[in-house]
């Protein structure tokens, strides 16, 4: 994608550039200060506290990225923290922002993970168990990092020239088509609109969503204490530090991602000539977010086309899984095989948890069934399937995957790391020879510390 040789990568210039003990000829460092709201309040300037940009490149198709390292050391901005990283967040950061990738999730992309040497001071669960950790370096990639925070910045400081200049920059630098503040606005509404829909789509759960982990392009910024569901469950948080409010919880993703942009909207309304523009670009993120939706969980079902009382069928699947704890991934998956003339629960068994809801819950499942299979009884089958692989992934990186290739990353074994690498750039396909890396989550892992919740230290 960056038109760079991959096997100068391993060699001394470049790995002590992604190492971030030296810089490649044209490269000029810097950190970038923003703000930004923190579980719904407002926390001051903030700032690239361990991020360390390399740069801008541009490629053969004159496309531009900046390369950004996390964990290379202290900034301008560091808040007197070392700026470091640990290898366990940085593995996370590193397959996921892949892993969405992949999936075909606007994202980040890691270019680079290097281990540095380094024993890196964390308290993990923020318990008073502050523990020497590996340190390690991301190299991540994007065509910009700015976020919603930068602008929140300065309007919080009311320096206008300097969100004038952030402001006019940003438009004419990516959204080159929008001529004023409303139409900019309205631009990233939509971008994230699609983006959160994008999510709910795949079940993922960012855990921390404040004003400065959103991106002004609509990308999946900042990979801290993710996760994926297992059993369905709205409210479930990744984030130890949500596990109280369940403020970023799966269900409420939609509605926060549309605070947030109110908050960017507020910052940016200095700027504006027409003062509705706030509210007129979140009727566009609610309209866009309501088409997206139906569009992405009709082909979740396999149907071909949205009708309005589909949206009772889909609904009420959703209330089974969660009454039931049914694996999400695993559900759809069962459910494109569904025999259409004899509709039966025994077709999901294998994404139930449990045996005993399995059996509480069958008769209300193969209701549903019948349900279904007389709603896409006159579609083309194969079409149908054919919709709902395009839609629906056969591997996630569920949590005690990743946590297992950090344990033995940890241990200095970079195989079963390598192995997730390769997986995840296919996840729409069945594997054979990696059924062992699909599938639910097995039970040991159902509580064991990084597999379940995790916390933001990093």
């Amino acid at each position: 994608m960056l038109d760079v040789d991959p096997q100068a990568l391993q060699h001394a210039p470049w790995l002590n550039a992604l190492a971030g003990n030296d810089l490649l000829p044209g490269m000029i460092s810097y950190a970038t200060n923003y703000g930004g709201h923190q579980f719904g309040h407002w926390a001051g300037q903030l700032g690239d506290g361990r991020a360390i940009f390399l740069g801008e490149i541009t490629n053969a198709r004159h496309e531009s990225f900046e390369l950004q390292l996390k964990g290379a050391g202290p900034t301008p901005y560091s808040r007197r923290s070392d700026g470091r990283a640990v290898l366990r967040s940085s593995i996370r950061e590193f397959l996921c922002s892949e892993a969405m990738h992949h999936l075909g999730i606007p994202t980040t992309r890691a270019l680079s993970l290097v281990r540095t040497g380094d024993a890196v001071m964390r308290d993990m669960f923020y318990d008073g168990h502050a523990a020497a950790e590996p340190g390690a370096i991301v190299c991540r990639v994007a065509p910009s990092f700015i976020r919603f925070g930068h602008f929140e910045l300065w309007a919080a400081r009311g320096d206008l020239p300097k969100l004038q200049q952030l402001t006019d920059f940003t438009m004419t630098q990516y959204f080159a088509e929008h001529h004023n503040i409303g139409s900019f606005f309205r631009e990233v509404c939509a971008r994230t609109a699609l983006l959160i829909c994008q999510w709910m789509r795949v079940g993922f759960v960012h855990g921390v969503m404040n004003t400065d982990n959103m991106s002004i392009l609509g990308l999946t910024l900042d990979y801290g204490p993710y996760g994926w569901l297992d059993d369905f469950d709205p409210l479930w948080t990744p984030n130890t530090t949500d596990a109280t409010g369940r403020r970023y919880c799966f269900a409420r993703q939609p509605e926060i991602a549309r605070w947030n942009l109110q908050q960017l909207g507020n910052a940016l309304a200095p700027l504006a000539t027409n003062p509705e523009f706030i509210a007129q670009g979140l009727e566009h993120y609610d309209a866009l977010y309501q088409q997206h939706s139906q569009r992405f969980f009709a082909a979740k079902f396999g149907l071909l086309n949205y009708r309005t009382e589909d949206a009772a069928l889909i609904n009420d699947a959703f209330d089974l899984l969660q009454q039931a704890q049914v694996d999400m991934t695993e559900f759809f998956k069962h459910l494109e095989n569904v025999d259409l003339a004899q509709p039966d629960a025994a077709c999901l068994q294998p994404a139930f948890y449990d045996p005993s809801l399995y059996q509480s819950h069958h008769p209300a499942f193969t209701a549903w069934l019948k349900r279904y299979a007389a709603r896409i009884q006159a579609d083309d089958p194969q079409q149908r399937r054919t919709l709902m692989r395009q839609t629906n992934p056969r591997f996630i990186l569920r949590n005690y995957l990743a946590q297992q290739a950090i344990d033995q990353a940890t241990q200095g074994d970079l195989n079963f790391l390598h192995q997730l690498q390769q997986r995840l750039r296919h996840p729409y396909t069945d594997q054979p020879e990696d059924s062992h890396l699909y599938g639910k989550r097995p039970e040991w892992a159902k509580n064991k510390a990084g597999c379940s919740m995790l916390s933001c230290s990093s």
